[in-house]
């Protein structure tokens, strides 16, 4: 039970929800002879992923969960697709239209309009989100029929800019150059043929995109949502997300993923312990801290260390390679936020 503490990034797959990746790892972990509840090994996601969304979810094991709010605050990554001509009233492919528009993008009116959404942005979050409202979420208000009005937030865009769709050309065009509303008429989940795939290369600067895939780098609180509606209405149409996929979250990125299959093998050959991710993966961009048993020993009873030479700031402090808490030094004091129990 010992080595029950770390990271497993799921791959999460399309119409999964959050907590349906903990279940599926909780299931792993029964058929490698681990049963989480029995044991009381704590499992918990790092992060909410839609179910119309896929890719990185870090899935934390053991002490590694007391980390997972950290995870939270973590900058994440994400190619989207914003499908131009009608805005949803979810901004993504669940929700019903409440807006159309006959008007399509040119890839250099895109590029264009980019820039002013880099950096320090206020944006307005989507009424169907998780966001509290008066004490109830307001995605239950808005289903309600309630008239749900959020007040906008400040969140940061580090990096945006068209993204090769992870195999694809610069940009992600439809295949057949009807509009969102036709398409997702036809299909819950209108497809989209990459350039590449088309064999094509990237579409003249004048012609009119139906849609186009996007990568932003973005601080925690962001809605890709939000940001693919603001984009489109800065280019004087409506759009929605037809595509969402998360390539990273904190130092976590699709190199480390696994899919749902391989889970369920690691579980089923119980070699799942084996293939976790350190406890110390969670905190890559932290610099170590080494102590000596003496003060590990005093870390682990909540004292202040003193007289300590280190930079100020946030330390994993470890004995050996174990790990013993993650830490804040400040004017040579060394105190304890989280301490892990191995």
């Amino acid at each position: 039970m010992s080595g029950i503490n770390g990271w497993l990034i799921l791959d999460k797959p399309l119409g999964l929800g959050s907590t349906d990746g903990v279940t599926a790892v909780k299931r792993a972990l029964r058929a490698a002879g681990y049963d989480a509840s029995k044991r009381g090994i704590k499992v918990g996601h790092g992060g909410t992923l839609d179910p119309l969304a896929t890719g990185v979810l870090p899935i934390a094991l053991g002490e590694a969960t007391k980390l997972a709010g950290r995870m939270l605050d973590s900058d994440k990554i994400y190619d989207f697709t914003i499908g131009f001509g009608a805005q949803t009233d979810t901004l993504d492919l669940e929700g019903k239209v409440i807006a159309t528009s006959d008007v399509r993008p040119t890839l250099a009116a895109v590029e264009a309009v980019l820039a002013q959404f880099i950096g320090p942005i206020e944006q307005v979050p989507p009424i169907y989100s998780a966001l509290k409202v008066d004490g109830e979420r307001a995605y239950d208000r808005a289903r309600a029929g309630e008239d749900v009005v959020l007040a906008s937030r400040k969140v940061t865009i580090h990096a945006l800019h068209s993204s090769p769709a992870r195999g694809g050309g610069p940009f992600a065009t439809s295949a057949n150059g009807g509009g969102v509303a036709q398409r997702a008429a036809a299909s819950d989940h209108p497809s989209t043929t990459s350039l590449k795939e088309a064999g094509g290369p990237p579409p003249p600067p004048g012609e009119e995109l139906s849609d186009v895939t996007l990568t932003a780098h973005v601080s925690k609180g962001t809605y890709i949502r939000s940001l693919a509606r603001d984009i489109a209405l800065a280019l004087g149409t409506v759009g929605h997300v037809t595509m969402l996929r998360r390539i990273k979250a904190g130092p976590f990125d699709l190199s480390h993923a696994i899919s749902l299959d391989k889970l369920a093998e690691f579980g089923q050959a119980r070699t799942l312990e084996h293939n976790l991710l350190p406890l110390r993966a969670g905190l890559d961009d932290i610099p170590a801290l080494s102590l000596t048993p003496d003060q590990a020993g005093l870390l682990r009873q909540g004292r202040v260390l003193v007289g300590i030479a280190a930079d100020d700031g946030p330390r994993f402090a470890t004995l050996d390679d174990s790990p013993v808490a993650l830490v804040e030094v400040q004017d040579r004091e060394v105190r304890v936020v989280r301490g892990f129990n191995l």
